[in-house]
């Protein structure tokens, strides 16, 4: 028996505006370079373009570590291999959870079977430092504090260099997810003394998703060259990936997505043109733009305004209101797409995004006209 051919033809997606938690829209550079023609993940070409990325990773990270580099897949994937490289099983592991991915964090240490010692603090605030200070006290042993700096579930922003200090003090290597946060408000691994940083090249870079650039100091370096035990995930393992991404001769690991590279490095070619601190200030304009519209609509936020991400606004969705009817009009009858609640928060809260080419000020105008005209419904 066959199975007969399907009458399906090429895929022609809508045109969106994208102003949720992520993907956010990439701008038109970005996608020719993706159609760029492909070539082979050796080619002496490719390699040379495999040392601008790392380069220009630095600058976006603000870091000199020489492990810098783009992973070949999501910023999930980024937080894994951070925690299966830096954790083994039965070390002790600080995580602090005000949102869902923190929670992931703490799943990765149990997974990895790490022992995860939790602070907690309430979704929509800030990590307290008090408490991370606290648990330390408690658990003098714990050799990796982990955080998440901007918590895309929230929208909350977190004190990263404060938060790094204490784990020094306490000579604990530090693990910090910047997925939403990195080009989009200062990201200062060497200032901070971040020991291992994971991102995703879908927020405020632009870029379309499918790659994590992560970064680690010195110290993770030595400690994953000086585990006891192998690091439990083959792909991952950073001391087989070190030989493709670093040295004069590049060894064969696995079949790099070449196109996305190509991506990935013309959004941070696109975020040195337009330089860091233009870009950190761009986000904090247009954020200002966009709260003036929503609270002008009645929309409250979740996040108290001295820890609130400029590049994702989470606000309360108004009594009454149904919220998935109300995006799903904002999607079918505008092209707009912001994003739901996750966790505790679905069904309460819409989190609108201001990441990269999505601030930009035509985008906030769209927004707040469509949804004024959906709330009046």
């Amino acid at each position: 028996m066959k199975v007969a051919s399907p009458e399906i033809r090429s895929f022609q997606p809508p045109v969106r505006t994208l102003m949720g938690p992520g993907p956010s829209d990439v701008p038109p550079r970005v996608l020719s370079a993706l159609a760029r023609p492909t070539i082979g993940h050796l080619d002496p070409a490719f390699v040379g373009m495999m040392d601008e990325l790392k380069s220009l990773l630095r600058y976006a990270f603000q870091t000199e570590n020489e492990l810098t580099f783009p992973l070949s897949a999501p910023g999930s994937v980024g937080m894994e291999s951070c925690f299966v490289n830096l954790v083994s099983p039965g070390d002790k592991v600080i995580v602090c959870i005000n949102g869902v991915f923190g929670q992931r964090m703490a799943e990765n240490v149990r997974r990895i079977g790490g022992v995860p010692v939790i602070v907690e603090d309430p979704w929509g605030e800030a990590v307290d430092p008090a408490k991370v200070e606290d648990a330390f006290r408690a658990n003098p042993d714990a050799s990796v504090m982990a955080f998440v700096h901007a918590e895309t579930s929230t929208g909350a922003l977190s004190d990263a260099a404060t938060l790094a200090a204490i784990a020094r003090r306490f000579d604990a290597l530090t693990i910090m997810d910047c997925v939403t946060s990195l080009a989009g408000v200062p990201v200062l691994l060497d200032e901070w003394g971040i020991d291992a940083a994971y991102s995703g090249s879908q927020k405020c870079l632009s870029c379309t998703p499918g790659l994590s650039p992560v970064s680690f100091s010195a110290a993770a370096v030595e400690r994953i060259r000086n585990r006891k035990t192998a690091c439990q995930s083959w792909f991952q393992d950073l001391n087989l990936v070190l030989g493709y991404w670093s040295g004069a001769k590049r060894t064969y690991h696995h079949t790099a997505p070449v196109n996305p590279l190509f991506g990935l490095h013309e959004s941070l070619v696109l975020l040195a043109e337009e330089g860091l601190e233009k870009v950190w200030q761009r986000h904090r304009d247009n954020h200002l733009r966009l709260r003036a519209g929503l609270e002008a609509l009645g929309l409250r936020f979740v996040v108290r305004e001295d820890a609130r991400l400029p590049q994702l606004n989470t606000v309360w969705v108004p009594e009454g209101v149904d919220e998935a009817a109300a995006r799903n009009r904002l999607l079918t009858e505008f092209g707009l797409e912001i994003g739901a609640g996750l966790g505790v928060l679905a069904g309460k809260v819409w989190r609108i995004g201001l990441m990269g080419h999505s601030s930009r000020p035509a985008n906030i105008a769209l927004c707040l006209s469509a949804l004024e005209v959906v709330l009046r419904r």
